[in-house]
């Protein structure tokens, strides 16, 4: 009997070999793990065949393997061609996804906006706490279920919620709090959207989850435009022409230490970095360190950008941006720092820097940086095309929100 289960998975294997290297062999071609649209059948095809060579394993070899059931196979084989799909998510993780995300769970803002960027917003079911305040920014979706906060969901209402999906940050919050808590069913994606450095790849890689290619590409077309023209001219200016520039969190209020980013922080460093500045802080040890204020004054740079957590979107007052500002210029000695001095201090909001938008935050440190390379650049014509394009809101950038400080006409 064994001998009869051994030789009945072989003839299935070698009938499918050839279905397995068709499958195979464009996959190995990919380039950062973005799949195009021409290779989706091929994928698909590689994760069913592996599939079902799992469950003959099973079957007929009796390994004790994980795999999936009959059910399951015919369930997933239904969406084929166009399923299942498969890819590297930011945390390095092999993800598959066998049918169509329908209801999905959002944990943070940056995911939910590239989720509505492709017209995907119908598809979120469920949100944490963190974007019930964000009402103009999210009119729809800040009223969506709550889960719980971005740091820990409630799985019972994850469930509730019969969701396909929950992404989350790639290492945000841990396994502990999200995969050890649902059951296998619901596949945990996570994608950061908040480093410029690998946000394009990332929006390609939720175009092909979504099934929604056409908008990535209209999305990655105004992208590139705006990208790639700030960065033909930085790329042109000598490295020891580049300003220094210190990254500080704005609302901090010691009057000894403050929070700095370094590289390793992505983020509003990478924007630094993309828009031709050199980061003091970039090779300190830490992602996020507390420096002493002595250590600034040391490093004396000729730019200092402050990132503020207002949310721009939020509120027509900038009362408590300029309250921000002020506590950085008026800290023991800064008088005597180059920025300060020369009146080269800006703060900018966390709505613009990162996420789809990060284009926009890229536009005003540019033109901070490089007011003359930059004179016809305008940051809120990018703006306003990000809002009127991809987000679907009546909302006019030179109206309304405090993005960031002071004004570029003050």
């Amino acid at each position: 009997m064994k001998i009869n289960k051994i030789l009945s998975c072989l003839l299935v294997m070698v009938f499918l070999a050839p279905c397995f290297l068709l499958a195979v062999m464009p996959v190995m071609a990919q380039k950062q793990n973005i799949v195009p649209s021409s290779n989706i059948e091929e994928v698909a095809r590689e994760v069913l065949v592996n599939e079902l060579m799992r469950y003959l394993r099973v079957a007929y070899l009796d390994e004790e393997i994980e795999c999936l059931s009959t059910g399951e196979l015919k369930e997933i084989a239904s969406y084929y061609p166009h399923y299942p799909r498969q890819l590297e998510d930011s945390a390095g993780r092999v993800v598959t996804i066998y049918k169509p995300l329908e209801r999905i769970v959002v944990l943070n803002t940056d995911v939910a906006e590239a989720i509505r960027v492709l017209g995907a917003k119908d598809r979120i079911v469920g949100i944490t706490d963190t974007m019930t305040t964000v009402t103009t920014f999210f009119p729809e979706m800040s009223k969506k279920t709550v889960v719980g906060g971005w740091k820990e969901i409630d799985p019972e209402s994850v469930l509730q919620l019969d969701a396909d999906a929950v992404f989350a940050y790639g290492k945000w919050p841990g396994p502990e709090y999200i995969e050890d808590k649902l059951p296998p069913t619901i596949t945990v994606i996570r994608l950061d959207f908040y480093k410029p450095e690998t946000l394009r790849a990332e929006m390609l890689k939720l175009g092909y989850l979504l099934d929604e290619e056409e908008n990535a590409s209209r999305y990655i077309k105004w992208h590139d435009k705006n990208v790639d023209e700030i960065e033909d001219k930085v790329s042109g200016i000598p490295e020891d022409a580049k300003p220094s520039v210190f990254l500080v969190k704005s609302s901090e209020e010691s009057t000894k230490v403050r929070k700095t980013y370094t590289k390793k922080s992505g983020g509003i460093s990478a924007l630094c970095e993309l828009a031709g500045g050199k980061n003091i802080a970039a090779e300190l040890e830490a992602a996020y360190p507390e420096v002493d204020l002595e250590w600034i004054l040391d490093q004396n740079p000729e730019i200092i950008v402050g990132l503020s957590y207002e949310r721009g979107y939020e509120t027509d007052d900038e009362s408590v941006m300029k309250e921000e500002y002020e506590g950085i210029i008026e800290l023991p000695g800064f008088g005597n720092i180059t920025a300060v001095k020369d009146e080269r201090v800006y703060l900018i909001g966390d709505s613009v820097p990162f996420a789809p938008g990060y284009p926009i935050g890229l536009a005003y440190t540019a033109k901070w940086f490089y007011p003359e390379e930059f004179e016809d650049l305008n940051p809120e014509v990018i703006h306003q095309e990000y809002v009127d394009n991809f987000c679907g809101i009546d909302f006019d950038v030179t109206k309304h929100g405090v993005f960031v400080y002071p004004q570029l006409s003050e």
